[in-house]
């Protein structure tokens, strides 16, 4: 996997919208933000352009991104927003410019698409991280800090990830290459050109909102039957906020944890990434790391992220 330059301050970060369009306040917040941290976010008047659910034409969404990766005083390009369309833009994205490129690209949700383009498609580290609306534009209450700036500007592994809601489903310890994002993406790839498709051995980070218990369970059996789980060492599970049954049973942790019962590997949920109720956690894919299940469940971040 190639790594990223780290971003320094005064680095200008590009912002891009690949799927939804959003408010405005809330990009002039996460703008603001960017800011704070020290970069210098540079954009283009058609990343307010809208197309009935989408940020704008396909073509105008791609080339944003493309032409970030081909500016040399760009360092890195973060999202606005997910919600839907990021699968439009992957026909549009050339992989040779985004290797030739090497920047970091942060987002999830829906751009869950593109990041496995860079990953699994590209050989590159990307970054599961939060974007402008509804995550840095909150501050600390939207995202963690630490893992952000660690992950992005420190070339030097991040070490140990853990929250108060981090669980274990399955004890033991594996290691192994990180990859994943929002299962709903991750699946809708498959059987495509851009389908996802880690390596054997790998940990899978597997997260997402909204979703009741009984499609939880049709996605993790998707992945189980399409051959994805069979490559993995261990099993890292986002919050998943919002997916209990209503009426609170099942829940969407017991219908996991019997989803995973007889994983031969260590298995945790409640990783604050991506979709969170609290702030989001950075988390690099690509990377080497270790997960630790038990009495005191851990995600280690062996490797960094960039150089």
């Amino acid at each position: 996997m190639q790594k990223p330059r780290a971003l320094s301050s005064g680095d200008r970060v590009a912002v891009v919208a690949p799927a939804s369009a959003f408010k405005r306040d809330d990009f002039d917040r996460g703008i603001d933000e960017l800011r704070r941290l020290g970069f210098e976010p540079v954009y283009d008047e058609s990343v307010f352009e809208q197309r009935r659910y989408v940020a704008g034409e396909a073509t105008t969404r791609a080339a944003a991104i493309c032409a970030a990766w081909q500016d040399p005083s760009i360092a890195g390009v973060i999202g606005v927003r997910g919600g839907f369309g990021s699968a439009h833009l992957l026909p549009l994205l050339d992989a040779t410019l985004a290797r030739t490129a090497n920047k970091p690209f942060i987002g999830y949700s829906d751009v869950t698409s593109i990041l496995t383009f860079l990953t699994t498609g590209c050989g590159l580290v990307a970054f599961h991280g939060p974007m402008l609306a509804g995550r840095l534009g909150k501050g600390a209450d939207g995202y963690d800090r630490p893992s952000f700036v660690n992950a992005l500007t420190r070339a030097e592994p991040m070490g140990e990830l853990t929250a108060p809601g981090l669980e274990t489903i399955r004890p033991g310890e594996a290691s192994g290459p990180i990859f994943g994002g929002t299962m709903t993406q991750l699946l809708s790839s498959l059987a495509t050109a851009y389908a996802f498709s880690p390596p054997q051995g790998c940990v899978l980070f597997f997260e997402d909102v909204g979703e009741r218990p009984y499609k939880l369970d049709r996605m993790v059996t998707q992945f189980r039957q399409a051959g994805i789980l069979a490559r993995a060492s261990a099993v890292v599970i986002g919050e998943l906020p919002n997916c209990d049954e209503p009426g609170g049973d099942p829940t969407a942790r017991s219908v996991m944890a019997d989803l995973f019962a007889d994983f031969p590997g260590p298995v945790l949920i409640g990783l604050p990434s991506g979709h969170t109720t609290g702030p989001a956690m950075t988390l690099p894919l690509g990377v080497r790391a270790r997960v630790v299940g038990g009495a005191a469940p851990t995600l280690i971040i062996e490797e960094s992220a960039v150089r």
